[in-house]
């Protein structure tokens, strides 16, 4: 018999299964901030209740308790001061090994089963989550609910999917018989047990608290390992309730809550302590390259499964819709003041223009086309503040102050107020031009509504060498390319698989270069210094089990 949650999810494991075999639209959590899917009054309701959070003690019951602190930082201003458990490292490692047993022996059937439940949960709590995240990240509520919602949840089933499927390729017991010619043939009953790894260790971003953490934790837990979700003293709050969620359905079904556990953490060295416990099996980590060239170098012995950061840049050759190009790319720079980890950095343009339906243009008409188009769609202050959401970090602030020193600004950064909070941080995107040959310019991520457009000299070569030459030193999540030359987007193509990047072609509606579709685009490749692993494949899941066999003769 299966587990009954297994039972009672089976539609969406099928669902999700099929997906990822054939890649096209498909999703069982609505992404539509609806009473029709969510209740009527569910985003009101919601909110009260976060708010009610707020100066409180956010108690999740776990071991370890040594002190309290309220580290969460809202961009729009808001007092959170939500007060977290500070649990001593070792005991959350010791209440996470005896939590591993059992388990394990609750088989890949089971632990699929109440993975889905915790889905199903988080899924009905998408506005409390919601609201959280965009608190704390800076995010505008519409992204809030999309992002660090349903689109998180996807992302979190995509990976007990493919955990499912890989795990299921290994048979629960064989017999193994092998003729001996005239003498009696060996017989032996054989039985295989997918067994996890050990203690996982998630580590979240300020900037997506959810849809960063859920493939890691999920991909772990379906794995049949027990998880200390690590987020970024900024965001907890989305963590902690979905935390709180995970830990709430374990309890339901008789599994120690402790599988699933918070570490709230007071100073730096906790981290490096917890990634460098050799009891730490696996890590997941998103954000700076700093801090995550660290643990690949000092978490010797574990798997570490990193997102960096990168310089994404679409090549412009030439485009048969410019008005549509521009709007295309007016969005994809200002969506959340490009605090996102596929937002484009550089524009690469050849310095003697391009060929549109418009008619030639020159680089400096093409930069000062996307600076107006930027302006004209961030005209009305409700748009605007709903695109932009505010700045989450004092360092992107300084980045944009600092920008102009770069290069020729085409477009400058303008501070914008928010009609419902006045303390919010909210800046338009900033648009340079350079020379290719200004390579301090453009050759290094400039995390926030910064981008640079650059003149490359020469033909269609030298705009794909640079793009490939981008992705080989710094790494790159998303290329885009517009072209109405089949030839040059061959030669694109080409370059985006010798260099391990994704490519988007001419994106003039609404889809976005920046924009990730669960169960259907993959998230990074793995193939280049941005990433080495991707949202989600076979290869996220495979490494964190071990099949452990047993024989005996019958």
């Amino acid at each position: 018999m299966t587990h009954p949650l297994l039972d009672r999810h089976r539609a969406t494991l099928d669902g999700a299964l099929s997906a990822i075999a054939t890649r096209g639209y498909w999703t069982p959590y609505p992404e539509q901030a609806s009473p029709k899917f969510y209740g009527e009054g569910a985003s009101e309701v919601r909110r009260q209740a976060v708010q009610a959070m707020f100066g409180q003690r956010f108690d999740l019951g776990q071991p370890g308790v040594g002190g309290w602190l309220a580290g969460d930082r809202s961009p729009y201003g808001v007092d959170l001061a939500v007060q977290y458990a500070v649990c001593d490292p070792e005991a959350l490692i010791a209440a996470a090994m005896a939590a591993m047993p059992a388990w394990q022996k609750l088989g890949v059937d089971g632990r699929a089963g109440v993975c889905l439940e915790i889905l199903d949960r988080l899924n009905k709590a998408s506005f409390e989550i919601a609201w959280a995240v965009m608190y704390t990240t800076g995010q505008g509520f519409g992204m809030a609910f999309q992002a660090g919602g349903p689109h998180a949840q996807d992302r979190g089933l995509e990976a007990v999917a493919y955990a499912y499927r890989e795990m299921s390729f290994v048979p629960r017991e064989a017999h193994w018989e092998k003729p001996q010619g005239k003498n009696p043939p060996l017989v032996m009953k054989k039985n295989f047990e997918v067994v996890g790894r050990g203690p996982a260790l998630v580590i979240g971003c300020s900037t997506f608290p959810t849809w960063n953490t859920y493939p890691g934790l999920f991909a772990a837990l379906a794995t049949g390992n027990p998880v200390i979700v690590k987020p970024h003293p900024w965001s907890v709050l989305p963590a902690a309730i979905s935390v709180r969620i995970a830990r709430e359905v374990l309890r339901e079904n008789g599994i120690d809550p402790n599988l699933v556990t918070l570490a709230v953490v007071d100073r730096p060295e906790t981290t490096q302590k917890l990634a460098t416990d050799p009891r730490i099996a696996s890590i997941d980590y998103t954000g700076g390259s700093a801090f995550g060239s660290w643990l690949l170098q000092n978490a010797r012995g574990k798997q570490v499964y990193a997102e960096l950061s990168g310089v994404n840049n679409v090549v412009i050759e030439s485009t048969d819709n410019y008005k549509g190009m521009l709007r295309n790319l007016a969005f994809t720079l200002s969506l959340y003041s490009g605090q996102m980890c596929t937002t484009t950095k550089a524009l690469l343009v050849p310095a003697g223009g391009i060929d549109t339906d418009q008619g030639h243009k020159s680089f400096d008409e093409v930069a000062a086309d996307l600076g107006a188009a930027i302006d004209k769609f961030l005209s009305d202050p409700a748009t605007a503040t709903a695109v932009l959401g505010a700045i989450q970090s004092p360092d992107t602030l300084k980045r944009i102050e600092q920008a102009p020193q770069a290069a020729t600004v085409v477009l400058a950064s303008r501070k914008l107020d928010h009609p419902e909070f006045p303390k919010a941080e909210i800046r338009t995107p900033v648009v340079l031009k350079a020379d290719a040959s200004n390579e301090a310019a453009y050759m290094q991520e400039r995390f926030g509504p910064i981008s640079t457009v650059v003149a490359v000299p020469g033909g269609a070569d030298a705009l794909a060498a640079l793009s490939e030459r981008i992705v080989r030193e710094h790494g790159a999540l998303t290329v885009g390319v517009y072209s109405t030359d089949a030839s040059f987007i061959d030669a694109m193509t080409a370059a985006t698989q010798r260099a391990g990047v994704a490519l988007s072609i001419n994106l003039t509606s609404g889809v976005f270069v920046n924009q990730s579709a669960g169960f259907s685009d993959f998230h990074g490749t793995g193939a280049n210094p941005a990433a080495n692993a991707s949202y989600t494949d076979s290869a996220f899941v495979a490494s964190r089990f071990r099949v452990i066999q047993r024989r005996q003769h019958v």
